[in-house]
């Protein structure tokens, strides 16, 4: 999750003081299952985005003033509107079961499907708890955390029918010949020599 952009969306809203953001983003995020955020992130946050001048801070509090009460500042507004513009970029190719299966194929003394029985474990246990968490939502109230549960299953669920695509085809990647590394010569290539002629051709007659 982007803290930046995630608290200027709070701010937007109504001013805020750095616990309540934390609590505010703690909520969002779906609360200890979700991202961790500690205080030190948020205020080295809010330092930078007022440096910025995409927030600034509200008066000083009588009666609380050592909690200072931040708000969006209109350049704040804009860059939330831009990033609300965007779209999220993903990167699904950075997989580490995908490396960790790439190595077992390659070392003699690891069995890769004992690899991909592990993982495949571990997907259902994490496909049960999720589901459990989303049936225990309470209705109404739980309707917007339920929208990313129903995610995760769903990511859960294709991981699962990938590791079955990949077990259905391993024998016929591992006929595969192994792909060697192409080793570059070190250090800087020979100069050549300013002026040199090559050598006459060799007379074989």
């Amino acid at each position: 999750m982007s803290v930046r952009n995630a608290l200027l969306g709070l701010l937007a809203q109504r001013p805020y003081y750095g616990y309540e953001l934390l609590a505010a983003l703690d909520q969002i995020s779906g609360g200890g299952d979700g991202w961790v955020i500690n205080p030190g992130q948020i205020y080295a946050t809010l330092e930078r985005l007022e440096k910025g001048g995409l927030i600034e801070q509200e008066p000083t509090n009588a009666a609380a003033p050592d909690k200072p009460t931040y708000k969006a500042t209109d350049a704040g507004r804009q860059e939330l509107t831009e990033w609300l513009s965007a779209p999220v970029q993903t990167n699904l190719q950075r997989d580490e079961f995908y490396i960790k299966l790439m190595l077992a194929l390659a070392l003699e003394d690891v069995d890769p499907y004992r690899v991909i029985q592990i993982q495949r474990s571990s997907l259902y246990q994490e496909l049960h708890a999720v589901t459990t968490q989303r049936d225990e939502l309470d209705m109404p109230a739980g309707l917007a955390r339920k929208l990313l549960c129903d995610k995760e299953v769903m990511h859960l669920e294709a991981d699962l029918r990938w590791l079955e695509m990949i077990d259905a085809r391993l024998d016929d990647v591992k006929r595969q010949p192994v792909q060697q590394i192409e080793m570059r010569p070190r250090g800087r290539p020979p100069k050549a020599t300013r002026g040199a002629k090559s050598p006459p051709p060799t007379d074989k007659t």
